[in-house]
């Protein structure tokens, strides 16, 4: 009963700090990087898609993501999700081809972004504390319903904090890893 409690638990931390890293990639750094266009969609028959589905999306010179669109007419679409977006970077056409060029971030737009993975990572720690709320919750449930100990009640409700102290380490290297790459030049 307990190790399912906490095997769900360590499940759904392990989803809260995969949920940090997908935000994370989308924070934009001085580099290019293909992450930045996940959240961008375009209309492709009638169906929302994702622009990376329908091109391939490659990075030229560190700084610069090359979008090459499987079927031409489709440029004007992506051109415009692009804009649409939160991205945050104007699209340049050459024929067939998009480019999107990073442009490079000023020490203020550095330290706008090192709070904005602050604030992603925290929202990561709150959703792991809630985690841990609701198991040991749980516990204390089965220990109502006497089918635990108090012994065992303990011993599961130290399990469950170790979890928790282990899915708030990974959230804190990754961002300490994130915060790195932001305020390097």
């Amino acid at each position: 009963m307990i190790n399912e409690i906490i095997s769900d638990a360590r499940e759904r931390m392990s989803k809260s700090v995969d949920s940090l890293n997908d935000a994370l990639v989308r924070i934009r750094t001085g580099r290019a990087n293909k992450g930045i266009l996940d959240p961008v969609t375009i209309d492709y028959y009638g169906t929302p898609t994702k622009v990376a589905q329908v091109a391939n999306i490659s990075v030229e010179e560190g700084r610069t993501l090359v979008i090459s669109p499987w079927e031409k007419h489709l440029i004007p679409q992506i051109e415009k999700a692009i804009m649409a977006s939160d991205v945050g970077i104007t699209p340049s056409t050459t024929g067939d081809l998009i480019r999107l060029t990073m442009p490079p971030l000023t020490e203020e737009t550095r330290k706008e972004l090192v709070k904005q993975a602050k604030a992603e990572a925290e929202n990561a720690k709150i959703a792991v504390r809630n985690i841990r709320r609701d198991a040991n919750s749980d516990i204390k449930e089965l220990l109502k319903e006497k089918e635990i100990t108090e012994d065992e009640e303990r011993q599961g409700e130290a399990n469950v904090q170790k979890v928790t102290d282990e899915a708030v380490e990974k959230i804190d290297g990754i961002l300490a890893l994130k915060e790195e790459e932001l305020l390097t030049i």
